[in-house]
């Protein structure tokens, strides 16, 4: 697809900007460290991302969105040996992928090794529209390696890759963001879609609460395979957030990305 980096990436951080905004007017908690410590170290993280998944794309050219061309030429994965509508293979392959990044999510939280990685991301001690983008660079690579074997095995269409990822960026930064929806709208949109409350009890400090609601962008598989919690037992205003580091150490830059190498 034609520009796709470039849609991509306006479409980010058109919904960037508005999650931020968004917040701002309508917050859900109060803050407990400054926004501008967290979001340099938050940005720093990502940015460090970007410029891995760059070099990775000199060594290995065909990321998702290319692997999804290169497997359509071949004839290769499951919906290449089968007739659909197109309409039909890109929902069903986006439905696939949800599912896919669920349990590679889970995964995440039940290997020590990836744990180790995924915590960068835990241990935010606040939530905010810059959690979404925190994961350690190691993480994010590992993720696009699945993402690729994935698509290889599937065999969708590169515009149903575009999607799933402009959905999935978008999903993460909503239901990360600190924004109060009402109570009944938030029950409306939680049957469908992971809202900001329901993610917020998977970033609780409690084990049992940060080992449920993997979901980034749909809520059913967290419901199908139970491993819902509606709320957080100490409710959205008292619970903590984060980890067992309760202090300034998760909103520095070199602490985090050096966190997976730490003895603890």
């Amino acid at each position: 697809m034609e520009n796709e980096t470039l849609i991509r990436f306006g479409v980010f951080l058109g919904l960037f900007v508005l999650f931020a905004m968004t917040e701002s007017m309508l917050p859900r908690r109060k803050r407990t460290q400054p926004r501008s410590t967290r979001w340099f170290t938050n940005w720093g993280i990502t940015i460090a991302n970007t410029v891995l998944l760059r070099l990775m794309s000199f060594g290995l050219p065909l990321l998702a969105v290319g692997a999804a061309t290169h497997a359509t030429a071949q004839g290769w994965g499951l919906f290449n040996a089968l007739t659909l509508p197109f309409w039909v293979e890109v929902v069903a392959a986006i439905l696939i992928l949800d599912f896919i990044i669920w349990a590679q999510h889970l995964i995440t939280h039940k290997v020590p090794v990836l744990w180790r990685l995924h915590r960068v991301h835990h241990a935010d001690v606040d939530m905010d529209v810059t959690t979404a983008i925190r994961f350690h660079p190691v993480e994010i690579a590992l993720s696009m390696l699945i993402k690729i074997g994935a698509v290889y095995l599937l065999g969708p269409a590169a515009l149903a890759v575009i999607l799933f990822e402009i959905i999935l960026n978008g999903t993460a930064m909503f239901n990360h963001a600190n924004i109060r929806l009402p109570l009944w709208l938030d029950a409306i949109v939680r049957r469908i879609m992971v809202t900001p409350d329901m993610h917020r009890v998977h970033h609780s400090v409690h084990r049992d609460e940060h080992d449920s609601n993997y979901g980034f962008a749909l809520s059913i598989w967290d419901r199908l395979f139970g491993t819902y919690i509606p709320q957080p037992a100490a409710g959205h205003d008292d619970m903590e957030v984060g980890l067992e580091w309760q202090d300034a150490r998760p909103s520095r830059l070199v602490w985090s990305l050096t966190l997976p190498f730490a003895r603890k």
